[in-house]
């Protein structure tokens, strides 16, 4: 896994993609810091974090697009897959080294906090904090749907948009869930939306369900991504 990790890291600082990433995470979210802490001098962070949905759910497939794709292209991914190296390992590597490029766009939100605690004197810690989980557990899943897309094609454009459809799907579905008049179907749709439960984060609630539903698709997209490499590694 540790191998893995470090060069899928040296791949991501050796080509635009990181750079470019964090280069626009954080423009997006300092938009919003200025235009809404800074300007109304408020130290509210809610709006700030609520607002890092958007974003995340349309860069992170671009950050993702390649983890497996680039192998298939290269035609390293044969040797990759007979290579006696757990597929798990492969994964796990592959999906940290995307989180660990994610964690440096979230650092961002210490300078934020930072700020605010020397113009405003403190801020909600718990708030803070938990909105920080939130937004590691909504970035992780997104980012391991984009790794399970990767693994399913060998075309980084239509993985970007396969993993963006997908996303898209889990931030409207809770919203389409009021259209469904069969109630038990309304409830499953509902329970599935990715908005309502990290917006319950931005207004202070630290909700453990919800920390369970982030952990439990994190671990379905990867568990389902070393699948298809084994049914690759079989063929």
């Amino acid at each position: 896994m540790g191998a893995i990790f470090r060069r899928e890291l040296k791949a991501y600082f050796t080509s635009p993609v990181a750079y470019i990433f964090i280069a626009v995470f954080y423009i997006y979210t300092a938009t919003y810091f200025v235009n809404y802490n800074l300007l109304y001098g408020t130290a509210d962070m809610s709006y700030v974090f609520t607002s890092a949905f958007v974003i995340m759910m349309i860069l992170l497939p671009l950050l993702t697009m390649r983890l497996f794709t680039e192998e298939r292209r290269l035609r390293t991914d044969q040797c990759l897959l007979t290579a006696p190296v757990n597929l798990f390992s492969i994964v796990m590597g592959k999906f940290l080294s995307a989180t660990c490029i994610f964690l440096c766009a979230m650092a961002i939100y210490v300078v934020y906090v930072i700020t605010l605690v020397a113009l405003a004197g403190s801020v909600a810690w718990a708030t803070v904090i938990g909105n920080l989980i939130a937004l590691l557990l909504l970035g992780a899943s997104f980012i391991s749907i984009g790794t399970f897309v990767s693994a399913t094609t060998e075309n980084q454009v239509v993985a970007a948009i396969l993993s963006f459809i997908i996303n898209m799907a889990f931030y409207l579905i809770d919203m389409l869930a009021g259209n469904v008049q069969i109630s038990w179907l309304r409830n499953i749709m509902a329970s599935l939306g990715f908005y309502t439960r990290y917006s319950e984060f931005s207004t202070g609630l630290f909700n453990i369900p919800s920390v369970i539903f982030f952990a439990s698709v994190i671990f379905i997209f990867n568990f389902l991504t070393v699948r298809v490499l084994e049914k690759r590694r079989w063929a």
